[in-house]
């Protein structure tokens, strides 16, 4: 994917075209678009081609959403982020040219097989982790972690959907993300900053060991309610280390949630893979 394009503020001599691909399956529908598997004609490299369609976009005012993604995401290089190679339009549709990750969903993985044995959980999450790392020191909050946000690739996690990222080192006040991921100071309409995605590494961990968030309940107010007290309980099931890590992320004040880097090192990660590869 080398091919020189235009991009915003820069002019490029060549410019992407929808007969460049070789259109395959539908890998996934969205509220403005769908995903298909496809093969640049050229070089024979497959990726995922994400159409989205203008008219949506513009009618619900989320084209600056979609550019400040688009920006964002194609700055990125790390492998257990999902890369953004390029992006061309036509008069009607918005196409990303995505990195294919074969694995798919890990959400579906999940569902198919109930729950994570701690070892793959840890796996998981430990390169969660690493991609976090390599976010919050560039300042960018993801603000959307979930396993349908997770992609696998050759067993590899691969962080995507950066639609509700953002860049800054200010704290932000916008109420966004998925319901059962939400951290406090999001329900509580309270500023925030890059610790709700930690908050959300400790969801994404007790629900990989158990196969349920551990907020989740019947009504939209109830699991607030639940959030906003971190009202939760652990099965027996899971360890003495995944509870001192989850415990660890899911705080009511943010700034005593353990960082990224620090979580790298704690015994729920090390206990499966002792030489810790911090970034």
């Amino acid at each position: 994917m080398r091919r020189e394009i235009r991009q915003r503020g820069r002019k490029k001599t060549e410019r992407w075209k929808l007969k460049d691909f070789e259109i395959g399956s539908a890998l996934g529908r969205g509220k403005f678009g769908s995903v298909y598997m496809a093969r640049e004609k050229n070089s024979n490299y497959i990726v995922a081609l994400k159409v989205l369609h203008k008219k949506q976009i513009t009618q619900t005012k989320v084209m600056h959403q979609l550019k400040r993604e688009i920006e964002i995401q194609m700055n990125l290089k790390h492998p257990n982020i999902l890369r953004l190679y390029a992006y061309f339009f036509d008069d009607w549709r918005i196409y990303l040219i995505l990195e294919y990750a074969q694995g798919g969903e890990l959400y579906k993985v999940l569902r198919k097989q109930g729950k994570f044995n701690e070892p793959v959980a840890s796996k998981y999450i430990r390169q969660v982790i690493h991609a976090l790392t390599y976010l919050h020191s560039k300042n960018i909050i993801h603000r959307d972690l979930k396993p349908e946000n997770l992609l696998l690739h050759k067993d590899n996690v691969k962080l995507a959907d950066f639609g509700w990222c953002v860049q800054t080192e200010d704290r932000r006040e916008t109420f966004c993300g998925t319901l059962d991921y939400l951290a406090p100071e999001i329900v509580e309409r309270r500023p925030h900053d890059a610790k709700v995605d930690l908050w959300a590494v400790g969801v994404l961990t007790f629900e990989f060991l158990t196969g349920t968030p551990p907020f989740e309940t019947v009504g939209t107010n109830a699991t607030f309610q639940r959030i906003s007290k971190v009202q939760f309980t652990f099965p027996e099931s899971i360890s003495r280390e995944a509870r001192g890590f989850i415990k660890c992320y899911l705080t009511k004040h943010s700034r005593e949630r353990m960082s990224a880097r620090q979580g790298l090192s704690h015994p729920f990660i090390t206990k499966y893979y002792p030489n810790v590869d911090t970034i």
